[in-house]
């Protein structure tokens, strides 16, 4: 059963979903799996806003305890929008926001600054990435960088994301098992209005992790 069939909720239109890039939204089409990789970091732990109703921003939260995901990101905006801003803000709690403003955004990334939570808006992962290994690789390693966690259990090496996106938990277990991987599904809370998907990988973990790229640091 699709796991965005067993969360009742008013959201569960449509499915919002980025376009494919097309001439002109970047600067060619070898950028596409570094924009895979973006969609799954803004769809971890990302957010679109219009603050000042001319331009949309995207900011993305990182902890402060992986510097190199920082440094990746950021160098990641500055290459796909090479004209625009990218700005690093310190918060007053473990983390940081690095945000960049652009209104190529939304078309890209496939939802609306202004048209509420990403629950709300019932994301999922843009068909041209799930077609394509080349893709699906990237935006997993996005998800898992930002929502997930590599770690050891019992001495054994787990993998897992986590979302309240009933979508999205959807389209990942998909994704894992289109490379081949097998995962498991815990849904916590499944009666409340906002019930928590975890998704694990438990075997074969290290070749996941290598043919992801998967880096927590």
């Amino acid at each position: 059963m699709k796991l965005a069939n067993m969360h009742d909720s008013k959201s569960c239109a449509a499915r919002l979903v980025g376009s494919s890039p097309t001439s002109g939204t970047l600067k060619d089409y070898s950028q596409k799996d570094k924009l895979a990789y973006l969609i799954g970091l803004a769809l971890g732990d990302g957010n679109l806003s219009n603050p000042n109703g001319r331009a949309v921003r995207l900011r993305i939260t990182c902890d402060k305890k992986y510097p190199k995901l920082i440094k990746r990101v950021i160098s990641l905006l500055q290459e796909l929008f090479p004209k625009n801003k990218v700005s690093l803000i310190n918060r007053s709690d473990s983390c940081v926001d690095i945000s960049c403003y652009s209104n190529k955004l939304e078309k890209l990334l496939g939802w609306k600054a202004k048209g509420g939570s990403k629950i709300k808006q019932n994301l999922s992962i843009p068909n041209w990435v799930k077609n394509d290994v080349n893709y699906i690789k990237p935006c997993l390693r996005g998800l898992i960088e930002t929502d997930g966690s590599v770690y050891y259990d019992r001495k054994y090496l787990m993998v897992n994301f986590v979302t309240v996106i009933p979508t999205l938990a959807d389209d990942f277990e998909t994704l894992v098992k289109k490379l081949g991987f097998v995962c498991n599904t815990q849904i916590n809370n499944p009666k409340t209005e906002l019930p928590k998907y975890t998704i694990r990988i438990s075997r074969k973990t290290k070749e996941f992790i290598e043919t992801t790229k998967i880096d927590k640091s």
